[in-house]
C-alpha cells in the first residue's frame, strides 16, 4: 500500500494511517482523502498544533465550509467524524463531534421503477433517431446502453468504462473491471442481453468503426474516437425519456441510475412470481450488483405495490392456518 505523503499537521500521521486502512478494506477513498487533506491543511495554516481534533478546531473548521451545500458540508462533517470514532479506538478522551448539529439530512430521491413496458417504448424510440456525424451508431448506442442498464443493472460509469474486450461472446459475458470498492466482476447476461451486444457489434464492424478490443464499447467520434462520456450518455437518455414521456409522480425526469433501481426490484418481483428463497439470493444478487454486502442491495429493494401483495400472498399461504376465520389461533385459547 503506498503511503500518502501530503498530510502536513500534527494530526497528519493519523489521518494517513486512517486512510490507509480504508483503502486496504477495498475503498478507494480519494475523495474522502481529499476532503481530510482540507483539514489537514487548516490545521497546518492555523497552527493548530494538537494530535487529536478539539471542538474548537472543528468549529471553526466548519466555518469555512459554508460555501457549500448543506448536503455537501453534512458529507464533510461526516467523514472528520468518521476519522475521530476511529482515533477514539485507542483514545477514550478523544473528541468525536455531535451529529445533531450536522447540517439536516435531505430526503432521499425517490427513483423511477422502470417497467418492461417503459423500455419497449424506449426501444422503439430508437428507431427514430438519426445517426450524427460524431456518432454514426447513435440510434444503436443508446439502444444498447438502455437494454444493458436494465438487465444487468449495472451503473452508468461502469457501462461507459467497457471495452469490446469486456464482453466473451463465447461465454456471454460483460467483465466489469475495477469498479467501485477497486472491485471487478463477471456478469452473465440473459440469451436477449448477449444477442443485443452480438447485433451491435456486427453493424459497428459493417460500418467500418475501429473494433479492436481496446476500443470502447460505446464508442463515438469525438476527439479521434473515445467512449461516451457520463454526462453526454446521461443527456441523450433524458431526452429520450421525456420525448417517450416517461416521467416520475412529480413530473421530474428519471435518473440514468433508477435503471439500477429496477433492476434489483424486477429481480425480486421474478423471485416472489417463482416461488424462490428470496433471502437466500440476496447474496447472489449483491454480488451481481458488486455490492460488499446485502446492506448496499437492500436499498435498492423498494416495497412496491406488486412485491407488497406477492408478499403478503406468500406469508398468508405459509402461515395462514395458524388464525381461524374468527381471529382466534388454532387451539382455542385467547389471543
Amino acid at each position: 500500500m503506498k503511503k500518502n505523503e501530503n498530510f502536513i499537521s500534527p494530526l497528519g500521521s493519523v489521518i494517513n494511517q486512517f486512510v490507509l486502512l480504508k483503502q486496504a478494506l477495498g475503498r478507494c477513498y480519494d475523495r474522502e482523502r481529499r476532503i481530510l487533506q482540507s483539514l489537514d491543511k487548516f490545521l497546518a495554516d492555523n497552527n493548530i498544533n494538537t494530535v487529536n481534533l478539539t471542538p474548537e478546531a472543528f468549529t471553526r473548521w466548519c466555518s469555512t465550509l459554508y460555501h457549500l451545500r448543506s448536503g455537501v458540508r453534512r458529507n464533510h462533517m461526516r467523514i472528520v467524524h468518521n476519522l475521530c470514532l476511529y482515533i477514539r479506538r485507542t483514545d477514550p478522551l478523544c473528541f468525536v463531534p455531535d451529529k445533531a448539529i450536522f447540517p439536516p439530512e435531505h430526503q432521499p430521491i425517490q427513483p423511477y421503477i422502470f417497467t418492461n413496458t417503459d423500455v419497449v417504448r424506449l426501444l422503439r424510440a430508437t428507431r427514430d433517431l438519426l445517426p450524427t456525424f460524431p456518432s454514426p451508431l447513435y440510434p444503436e448506442v443508446l439502444r444498447l446502453a438502455i437494454v444493458l442498464l436494465f438487465t444487468t443493472g449495472i451503473r452508468r460509469g461502469e457501462l461507459i468504462n467497457l471495452n469490446i474486450g469486456d464482453y466473451d461472446s463465447h461465454e456471454q459475458t460483460l467483465f466489469i473491471r475495477d469498479s467501485k470498492f477497486h472491485k471487478s466482476r463477471l456478469l452473465p447476461l440473459s440469451k436477449d442481453g448477449a444477442s443485443e451486444v452480438e447485433n451491435f457489434l456486427q453493424k459497428r464492424r459493417t460500418k467500418g468503426i475501429p473494433s479492436s478490443n481496446d476500443k470502447p464499447l460505446l464508442w463515438n467520434g469525438y476527439f479521434g474516437g473515445r467512449g461516451y462520456s457520463g454526462t453526454g450518455l446521461g443527456s441523450s437518455l433524458r431526452t429520450l425519456f421525456k420525448n417517450v414521456g416517461i416521467r416520475k409522480p412529480d413530473g421530474r425526469l428519471p435518473r440514468v441510475h433508477d435503471f439500477r433501481h429496477a433492476f434489483a426490484v424486477n429481480a425480486l418481483l421474478r423471485w416472489y412470481r417463482a416461488g424462490a428463497d428470496v433471502h437466500a439470493n440476496l447474496p447472489l444478487l449483491a454480488t451481481y450488483m458488486g455490492h460488499i454486502s446485502i446492506v448496499s442491495t437492500e436499498y435498492y429493494l423498494h416495497f412496491i405495490e406488486e412485491i407488497s401483495t406477492n408478499a403478503s400472498y406468500r406469508f398468508e399461504k405459509c402461515y395462514g392456518k395458524l388464525v381461524n376465520s374468527t381471529g382466534n389461533n388454532t387451539t382455542g385459547g385467547e389471543l
